[in-house]
């Protein structure tokens, strides 16, 4: 059992939070197991988001408890060599390199597209919606194509090229509105069949490809919730393709999630379960990788929206899960929920950002005319 001490020193580090153990609302957390304060003393929070998927504890709003629990940065005052260790190897070694690439596809994107067809929206668009003037997902997400496409200034006859282009979304979008062609890659093999059944018949080409792997010429560059993927020790080496294949008059927008410090690993329990070899980029982090290389046109912040749409993929989970569930098991069940609702609260109290860039090689003759 753990000592005495660490108990109270984690209802302390709750309460600062305002957060009690076995309280009565709705962000309080509920211990099932008094093991727990061993686990998370011993394990971090891996530990904490084992025994969650464990049923060590529960909460009736987890995205509410981690919205409150976040901003006080508990994983600054639990420290131990597993943890040392873990940001260690990720110092030392570059855990996005190519020959991991297709680990990411491999461990989440072909887990299942019946898991993602019940939890996205009508196109599949796996990445922050727009909820400016929506009120529904499907419209939310429609809106952020072409919020995409209007800031490019898409023109008919181009040629464009998705980096890590999901299922397919928005090349099958941008493909149906204007009269050009588009190339999409992936590292998922359950992404790519998928997206080109969905993009057939149409000028659209899918491939499974590392970005690594580009050498030809675009008019148009997108990448949407792909740069996440590629590590702060490959940064420059992604810009530096993304300006080799862009045409010189062209644009590149970039669509990331962002980090308010720069950091070299993420939280070790979404490294371990959810995201291998991802990393969460800072502005730092991104600016240090273009300079030299592209001038910075426009600069986007709609983090909060990610928490609208991460409650509306997990009520769609939650919802569907009786048509799925016969695949995975419970203890999937609550570490998909642990994902998308901790992911949430992230969003929510703003520890985390959405940001789209647009980019050009050379600045925008006459200046760049911001869209929102």
């Amino acid at each position: 059992m753990a000592s005495q001490k660490f108990k109270s020193f984690i209802q302390e580090t709750l309460s600062q939070a305002g957060i009690s153990i076995n309280g009565s609302q709705h962000y309080d957390i509920q211990i099932k197991n008094e093991n727990i304060y061993d686990r998370i003393l011993k394990d971090g929070s891996i530990g904490f988001g084992e025994a969650y998927m464990d049923g060590w504890w529960e909460c009736e709003r987890l995205d509410e408890f981690f919205c409150r629990l976040i901003p006080t940065e508990p994983e600054k005052k639990i420290k131990n060599w597993k943890i040392l260790s873990y940001f260690l190897s990720a110092a030392i070694l570059n855990k996005s390199s190519k020959s991991r690439a297709f680990q990411i596809g491999e461990r989440h994107y072909d887990i299942g597209n019946e898991l993602y067809k019940n939890m996205l929206d009508r196109r599949m668009v796996y990445s922050c919606a727009y909820w400016k003037d929506a009120n529904n997902l499907d419209d939310a997400q429609e809106a952020k194509l072409d919020l995409i496409c209007k800031k490019l200034y898409i023109k008919e006859g181009s040629r464009i090229l998705d980096i890590g282009c999901g299922w397919g979304s928005f090349v099958k979008y941008v493909a149906e509105k204007f009269n050009v062609s588009a190339v999409g890659i992936t590292v998922s093999k359950e992404q790519v069949e998928l997206a080109r059944e969905i993009c057939k018949g149409l000028p659209v080409e899918i491939r499974l490809q590392d970005y690594r792997d580009l050498d030809e010429k675009f008019d148009y560059i997108v990448s949407v919730g792909m740069f996440e993927h590629v590590g702060y020790k490959n940064h420059r080496v992604y810009m530096e393709i993304a300006h080799k294949c862009l045409n010189d008059d062209g644009l590149f927008l970039l669509h990331t999630i962002g980090n308010n410090q720069s950091k070299i690993a993420c939280d070790p329990w979404i490294d371990k379960y959810i995201f291998p070899n991802s990393l969460i980029p800072s502005l730092k982090q991104i600016t240090t990788a273009i300079e030299g290389l592209f001038v910075v046109e426009d600069l986007h912040n709609f983090g909060y929206y990610y928490y609208p749409t991460l409650m509306a993929w997990f009520n769609n989970f939650n919802t569907n899960w009786h048509k799925i569930k016969e695949k995975y098991d419970e203890r999937f069940y609550r570490m998909w929920k642990y994902y998308l609702l901790s992911s949430a609260g992230s969003f929510k109290s703003r520890d985390l950002q959405v940001w789209q860039i647009v980019l050009s090689k050379k600045g925008v003759p006459c200046g760049y005319q911001s869209i929102r």
